[in-house]
């Protein structure tokens, strides 16, 4: 499979600040490029290291939809907390490929919307399974969407998708990305803390726990050497 895209730049030179979130984080103006070779990517990386907001910002740039609920009233707003994506180039092999967005905090309104739209629709439901989201567990909806979802030819960008995850639905996920990527029609991006994620055999890592985004090997991970310490001292 040609990946649909195979490169992201970083124009460190337009950044419109150096001092505010995300263009005050280091990795962000020491990393000038990401390359996209595997059908699927992880980043990795503690909380707040910034491959969240680098996976969005991908998201933005190829024009894929990111959904949201209504924004609550904040302490403190950062107007520049969104703007990474316009300091950024994608390289495409092809062309623009349509895109979806996942992220663990929103799917519980999405899913919730779905059913409302399937109120006046029902048929809106074969798109996600055939049947209501909301009276599916949350983790069993998440692979309900999972599922019909990414047989459609795509570039599939996830933040932590093993947050509502059993084990073993993990493990159903990794077969997802395999036949998908057998079929050669999707490209997946993930961050993600899981270390059952990131045993995905054809897989490229990269860590935002350096000085520039690197590549490393999964038994490099924390994720893998913390739960293997963990496990053995049972």
């Amino acid at each position: 499979m040609n990946n649909h895209i195979t490169g992201v730049t970083l124009h460190h030179e337009k950044y419109p600040s150096r001092d505010h979130y995300p263009f005050s984080l280091p990795i962000f103006n020491r990393t000038k490029q990401v390359v996209f070779d595997s059908p699927v990517t992880f980043f990795v990386g503690e909380n707040g290291s910034g491959k969240s907001t680098l996976l969005e910002a991908l998201a933005r740039a190829s024009n894929t939809h990111i959904w949201s609920s209504p924004d609550s009233t904040r302490y403190q707003i950062n107007l520049y907390e969104k703007q990474l994506y316009r300091y950024i180039s994608l390289q495409w092999a092809n062309g623009r490929v349509p895109g979806a967005y996942f992220g663990s905090e929103i799917f519980n309104d999405f899913r919730k919307t779905v059913d409302n739209w399937a109120a006046s629709d029902p048929g809106v439901l074969k798109y996600f399974g055939g049947k209501s989201l909301v009276t599916q567990s949350h983790g069993q909806s998440m692979m309900s969407y999972f599922r019909s979802r990414y047989k459609i030819k795509g570039i599939y960008f996830l933040d932590e998708p093993e947050t509502a995850l059993s084990p073993r639905s993990q493990l159903e996920l990794l077969d997802i990305f395999r036949e998908t990527g057998k079929a050669g029609y999707g490209q997946f991006i993930i961050a993600t803390h899981s270390p059952i994620l990131l045993a995905y055999d054809k897989a490229k890592i990269y860590s935002f726990d350096h000085h520039s985004i690197r590549v490393i090997g999964y038994k490099e991970t924390d994720h893998y050497r913390i739960y293997k310490k963990f496990l053995l001292e049972r």
